[in-house]
């Protein structure tokens, strides 16, 4: 069957296409994004404001033509935390349900954290014991740990890069003073919330997820993308660290230059890589796996499970 899946994030809108039946891999088929960079667009108040709310509503009206002409036989879609925290988020998922007809479900950050890890079991299978998962999105940070293909743990914290960059990297680049502050606030956010995940001592794979955790590695060495998917990449803590200093007197423009960065997101990285740097320290894991499924790939996934059930 061909199943589309509608992904709203903090930066951009992507439908993806994939061919997929229960047992075997969702295979992509078709692509349409557009960088609609709602968190950046909202209100003062964190409000979703109506012209962004009309861009919305109207990318959502071409996925449903281009997932038609690709014979898309279901369609579903989600957000994250840029929608789920606005204080009229629900109005938006409400006048997008009324002028589509596309059901939108806005995603928990647990919900978002426990998809990444059924999508990491899959990837790499039983056979890499306890994982641990750690996932850099727009808006928020996602952390999982367990032996099954549900998490023991899971949770969510509001430090994802464009909203670290957004609300406390002012400058491009940002100046030292307010590198050390975000730093801080990074670790100590961290350092309250990770006693759960290392309960159970060392997983036996950690792995790495989403476009930040994937330039870190490719500016580290790592595949280019066109390697496919199944070239092994990992992102070392030692390697982290070089990276952090080089990023942080380099701005938005050479930034763009470095390997495996987007223009789009290049003014991001560097919060990016703060946050990846204190998850590597705090939860005492010297490498990364990184994985190229993570939470559209787990949604597709449980998607697959609940029509066979």
């Amino acid at each position: 069957m061909r199943l589309g899946v509608i992904d709203i994030g903090s930066n951009s809108v992507h439908l993806l296409v994939v061919d997929a039946h229960p047992g075997a891999q969702p295979l992509p088929a078709f692509s349409h994004k557009t960088e609609l960079r709602l968190a950046e667009s909202l209100d003062p108040d964190g409000r979703v404001g109506e012209a962004t709310a009309d861009r919305l509503v109207s990318f959502i009206r071409e996925c449903l033509v281009v997932a038609e002409d690709q014979g898309v036989s279901d369609l579903f879609a989600f957000a994250t935390s840029a929608l789920r925290e606005s204080p009229n988020g629900e109005a938006v998922i409400d006048r997008v349900r009324h002028e589509t007809g596309v059901e939108l479900e806005a995603l928990s950050g647990t919900d978002e954290a426990r998809m990444t890890f059924l999508a990491v079991r899959r990837w790499f299978g039983w056979s890499s014991g306890r994982l641990l998962v750690v996932d850099i999105g727009g808006g928020s940070l996602e952390l999982a740990g367990g032996l099954d293909e549900e998490p023991d743990v899971a949770f969510s914290l509001p430090l994802g890069a464009g909203r670290l960059t957004r609300e406390r990297l002012p400058g491009d680049p940002p100046t030292e003073s307010a590198a050390r502050e975000v730093r801080a606030h990074v670790r100590a956010s961290l350092a309250e919330r990770v006693r759960p995940l290392l309960a159970f001592g060392a997983p036996d794979r950690a792995v790495g997820t989403s476009k930040t955790m994937r330039s870190l590695a490719r500016i580290a060495g790592a595949a280019p993308r066109d390697d496919g998917p199944f070239v092994p990449r990992t992102l070392s803590r030692n390697d982290l660290r070089g990276i952090v200093q080089r990023l942080a007197s380099l701005d938005s423009v050479a930034r763009a230059q470095l390997p495996g960065v987007s223009e789009g997101r290049a003014h991001q990285l560097y919060a990016g890589a703060l946050v990846a740097e204190a998850a590597l320290d705090l939860l005492q894991v010297e490498r990364l796996d990184i994985c190229p499924w993570a939470l559209r790939e787990g949604l597709i996934l449980r998607r697959l499970d609940h029509l066979t059930s």
